[in-house]
């Protein structure tokens, strides 16, 4: 039986996401303790916009986002996010987030806040696909190949996962063959997160990079475990439509228009149970075939 007193992975998210303010317009993000070579990509743009939503007065939500990954974040030290605050209008709130490490600019983000308004309507209806209930998350998937990973990966690729993900067509990452550019998956934060607007905007800027990238590889008969492919965020964006909740499942609907020039460009739709288009997301990514 867990401890109530041991954070959960949720609750580590949220103390990730939870920036140490150093100064007027500067904020410094903890290190983590994955052990991967480089930061995760959704890492940097959640505490960039904590970073810049933090700068905002009054009731303005972020209605968008565009960033740029320029090196490869360094998972042993903390990230310093320095915020300029270009304009602060009557109805739009625009900043800039530079963030740090080493003394250099690993990634740039422009960020811009509205009250909320009303206005003329319409949205692209969500795909008629099976609900959540009933597919096999991806942590399922990962215990069901287990056995496949070398031992001394093992318990992280089987670690919990703060983001739970159902894909509606689970692929093979060890088999992965030919397939059409584009896959849809459920997600949500595994753990209730209170209602703050902000955390939720920020929550799901962290979820929106865990699969996109993928998505430019499907026809290629290629994963991310291919130790041939040389894969990275180039950059991303967002649009945030409507107040959601990140912690209710949401539809990432994924696509990839084309990939060319060693990039992938990925688009997508995320709706709620309801139907509601709440959020768009488009990225470009490093796609390299290595000999």
């Amino acid at each position: 039986m867990t401890d109530p007193a041991t954070p959960t992975v949720v609750d580590k998210l949220v103390d990730l996401l939870d920036l140490e303010q150093l100064e007027v317009n500067l904020f410094r993000g903890p290190k983590t303790d994955e052990p991967w070579r480089r930061v995760y990509g959704g890492q940097v743009i959640g505490q960039a916009l904590v970073a810049a939503a933090r700068t905002v007065e009054g009731e303005r939500p972020a209605h968008s986002l565009h960033a740029y990954f320029i090196r490869p974040g360094d998972p042993a030290i903390p990230i310093v996010y320095e915020v300029s605050r270009d304009r602060d209008g009557q109805s739009f709130t625009t900043r800039r987030v530079v963030a740090i490490q080493h003394g250099r600019p690993i990634f740039n983000m422009a960020a811009s806040f509205q009250v909320d308004e009303g206005g003329v309507s319409h949205q692209f209806d969500m795909p008629d696909v099976p609900g959540p209930e009933g597919l096999m998350s991806e942590l399922e998937l990962r215990q069901r190949d287990g056995h496949k990973i070398p031992e001394k990966f093992r318990s992280h690729w089987l670690r919990e996962r703060p983001i739970e993900i159902r894909p509606i067509a689970p692929r093979d990452m060890f088999n992965p063959g030919k397939g059409p550019p584009a896959h849809d998956a459920w997600f949500r934060v595994a753990g209730p997160i209170g209602d703050d607007r902000a955390l939720h905007q920020c929550m799901l800027a962290y979820a929106s990079d865990m699969t996109l990238l993928d998505t430019c590889l499907l026809p290629h008969d290629i994963s991310w475990l291919n130790p041939k492919l040389q894969s990275a965020s180039l950059d991303h964006a967002i649009w945030f439509h409507e107040p959601f909740r990140a912690d209710e499942w949401l539809l990432y609907v994924q696509d990839s228009p084309k990939a060319a020039g060693a990039r992938g460009f990925n688009r997508g739709s995320i709706y709620t149970r309801d139907g509601r288009l709440v959020a768009s997301v488009a990225q470009e990514g490093l796609i390299r075939i290595r000999d």
